[in-house]
């Protein structure tokens, strides 16, 4: 047989998966690694869902989405954080964020483009490059700074072929939320070299300490933004996102989605309406409680004597385990098979994410209070 695809079959599995592919099959386990919300879909949003379904809303919507969605999107963005966009000619529904990030990539590059890429950084940001036919450029940043993103170690990395660069911001796996003095750094390298700048902001909303920065506020003529309803809203399986972008991205991101995709489906983007049409109480109650297990878990890692960084968004703790002289694989794996507690490796998020491992507190408090129990008594035991 020919051979396949010599760039996917170079992509390793997820590193996240792994461990709980392992960990399904243990009875006891605590699980602190996959990154989707504990609550179910608010009520009166499932409750939408099933109004659509049961009138008979299940043909395809414009390749581009509804419009009442995307007006929606737009006036909530504009509205929040001064991010302004045509709900029209700039805004398109996708099939989550994963299909938002994968149309940008591939409108944006041209074969062997380079993107910079800083991390510890979300595990699909390096492929999807890949896949588009770019080349990720990894640029660290350092966890005694907060992850904070230092433009001059951006620039370093720039090169002729350099066409953007991807961020997310609150971060996955570090939680960390770029200061604005970092994304205005940014902005004024991205225009110094003509870069589009991708924002992953799909938590924009789990931000704890002040208040969220969008780079579409900061430099809309050249920032592609990713967003969605996964996290805040706890619809992951309904699976909307959508791209907010200068015209000629978003009329191409159509272009490819239309031949791909061809809509998002329309019973969740009714549903994703309704998310954006009613008050804020449930979102506001569900971030009020993920911040208060920030709060207790975060506490309770240093307590037992991890070095923790505070997250100021999302839902992760990045705590360092250099402490007990294991790999962060090590580390994950011994957890795993000696206590029953889950977590992921911070290797699988690049080189900068040695030492640490990923703990997901989007799980009910009681069960954080005793995987802190758990990890103690683990580091206790000498783990070595």
């Amino acid at each position: 047989m020919k051979e396949l695809n010599a760039v996917i079959a170079a992509c390793p599995p997820s590193g996240i998966r792994r461990f709980f592919d392992i960990a399904a099959e243990m009875a006891d386990v605590i699980s602190l690694g996959v990154g989707e919300p504990d609550f179910v879909t608010p009520w009166r949003v499932r409750e939408a869902g099933i109004y659509a379904l049961e009138h008979g809303y299940t043909t395809y919507t414009s390749n581009a989405g509804l419009p009442r969605l995307r007006e929606l999107i737009c006036a909530d963005l504009d509205a929040r954080y001064g991010a302004a966009y045509d709900p029209v000619t700039q805004c398109l529904i996708t099939t989550g964020v994963s299909e938002g990030l994968d149309l940008a990539l591939r409108v944006l590059l041209n074969p062997g483009d380079e993107v910079i890429v800083p991390e510890p950084c979300y595990v699909a940001y390096e492929p999807c490059v890949s896949f588009a036919g770019g080349t990720p450029v990894r640029v660290p940043t350092r966890w005694e700074d907060g992850f904070a993103i230092d433009a001059d170690v951006v620039a370093a990395a720039v090169t002729p072929r350099t066409k953007a660069i991807l961020i997310g911001s609150p971060a996955n796996p570090t939680g960390a939320v770029q200061p604005r003095e970092s994304l205005d750094a940014l902005v004024r390298l991205a225009e110094r070299h003509d870069l589009y700048l991708i924002s992953d902001e799909i938590y924009d909303r789990l931000t704890y300490d002040g208040r969220h920065t969008s780079l579409g506020a900061l430099a809309p003529e050249r920032t592609v933004l990713l967003g969605g309803f996964s996290k805040a809203h706890a619809m992951t399986g309904w699976r909307v996102g959508w791209i907010c972008a200068p015209q000629a991205v978003a009329e191409l991101a159509v272009r490819v989605h239309q031949y791909t995709m061809l809509c998002a489906p329309h019973v969740s983007q009714l549903a994703a309406v309704e998310a954006l049409s009613a008050p804020d109480d449930d979102v506001d109650a569900m971030v009020a409680d993920y911040d208060r297990r920030r709060r207790v878990f975060v506490k309770g890692l240093r307590e037992i004597g991890l070095e923790t960084p505070e997250p100021g968004g999302a839902f992760y703790a990045f705590p360092s385990i250099r402490s007990s002289g294991l790999t962060s694989e090590e580390f994950a794996e011994r957890l795993l098979h000696a206590e029953g507690v889950a977590v992921v490796p911070g290797s699988v998020f690049g080189p900068s994410g040695e030492g640490h491992v990923r703990c997901s507190y989007a799980t009910a408090l009681p069960l954080l209070e005793e995987a802190l129990v758990r990890i103690g008594r683990f580091l206790s035991s000498d783990p070595r």
